[in-house]
């Protein structure tokens, strides 16, 4: 008895079928996990840039303002350059109690005793999740909490 040899047309089918599920779900995939690591870095360099902020106050003497500018999207600690926040994220701000515009720009400015005028910076992404940093104006201490639905 001859025994066959190869793939039957069945077998190559199925094959093609799953090879092109899969290349239709990478680019969504993709895109998740760039948004994802956007979130992460903007969120890791933000509260990196308060909390460094607020160290050169303390051991400059001087005050050092970290500044977000809701217009052009952009934030930093002042005199330094500044970074972009990506269009798939919505950012609010209020300091001193008070909501800024969507245009406005917010500065919470750090003292050289430690303390700061105080406020929070509302990060949320487009799928609804999101977290809020929040400088206490007493401590200046810079703390990060889950945004509620």
């Amino acid at each position: 008895m001859r025994r066959a040899r190869g793939f039957t047309l069945v077998e190559l089918l199925v094959v093609l079928a799953i090879m092109s599920l899969l290349i239709g779900l990478a680019p969504l995939a993709y895109q998740r996990l760039r948004e994802s690591s956007q979130y992460r870095d903007v969120l890791r360099t933000m509260m990196s840039d308060m909390r460094s902020a607020r160290q050169q106050a303390l051991s400059s003497r001087t005050e050092v303002r970290f500044v977000l500018d809701l217009g052009r999207r952009s934030y930093g600690v002042e005199g330094r350059p500044v970074r972009q926040v990506p269009e798939a994220f919505r950012v609010q701000a209020a300091v001193a109690g008070i909501e800024l515009a969507p245009q406005g720009v917010a500065a919470i400015r750090f003292l050289p005793d430690g303390g700061a005028t105080g406020g929070s910076i509302d990060i949320a992404r487009a799928s609804g999740g999101g977290v809020r940093l929040r400088v206490d104006w007493l401590s200046g201490r810079v703390t990060q909490e889950a945004l509620l639905p």
